[in-house]
């Protein structure tokens, strides 16, 4: 089973990520969490080169570095724990190109869709959780939690992060969108909802998800 989280920054995923592997390892579950881009040498270094680099970068350039990242992750490490019958959780996956590459830069979805399905080997996550938050309410949850005064040119903000709200407004029409068309796969959920409800949402889904997988 593929359970992936989607998002803009800020919205609070690495948090329920860490939440539901707990609630499934206690069920017995083999759980294997994992980040994009990251989860491989290869891939925490491209993920420095993307995130930290103070160097712009070409659209397309980032689109086949975060792509890159994906194809190693998901031949070296997502297949393998798959086959092996591990839930894979993954904070982020293939609707983020779509949605900061495709909306967010402006970059072809019909590209995006071609280089989505070489990186991903054709693997499509079995539900996906989008935790919706606006730009603007993003940024207040992350500099409240570091006690840093709100700037939006502040050097705690990583290359994306940097982009500007007008930016994350298009990424997260971007994710609107997605939801809109596979509201099957993608649940939409409020991200300014307490931890605990979002948790207790989230972990109800994938039960009633897995019971229907038994059933079917």
């Amino acid at each position: 089973m593929l359970i992936t989280f989607e998002g803009i920054d800020g919205a609070g995923k690495s948090t329920q990520v860490a939440r539901l592997k707990r609630h499934l390892q206690e069920l017995g579950h083999e759980v294997l969490t994992l980040r994009e881009p990251g989860g491989t040498e290869v891939c925490e270094n491209i993920r420095e080169l993307l995130l930290q680099s103070k160097h712009d970068i070409a659209p397309v350039t980032e689109l086949l570095l975060f792509a890159a990242s994906r194809a190693e992750l998901v031949e070296k490490v997502i297949l393998p724990a798959l086959e092996q019958g591990s839930i894979v959780i993954l904070d982020r996956f293939s609707d983020s190109t779509t949605a900061y590459q495709g909306y967010g830069r402006g970059l072809s979805l019909e590209l995006l869709e071609k280089v989505n399905g070489i990186a991903t080997f054709g693997l499509r996550p079995d539900i996906t959780f989008f935790l919706d938050i606006t730009p603007e309410d993003a940024m207040i949850r992350k500099f409240s939690e570091k006690s840093l005064p709100l700037a939006f040119d502040s050097e705690e903000l990583d290359r994306m992060e940097s982009s500007g709200l007008e930016f994350y407004r298009r990424v997260r029409d971007g994710y609107l969108r997605i939801h809109e068309s596979e509201p099957e796969r993608m649940v939409l959920l409020d991200a300014r909802l307490s931890p605990q409800i979002l948790h207790e949402r989230i972990s109800g889904k994938v039960e009633q998800w897995s019971a229907a997988g038994r059933n079917a």
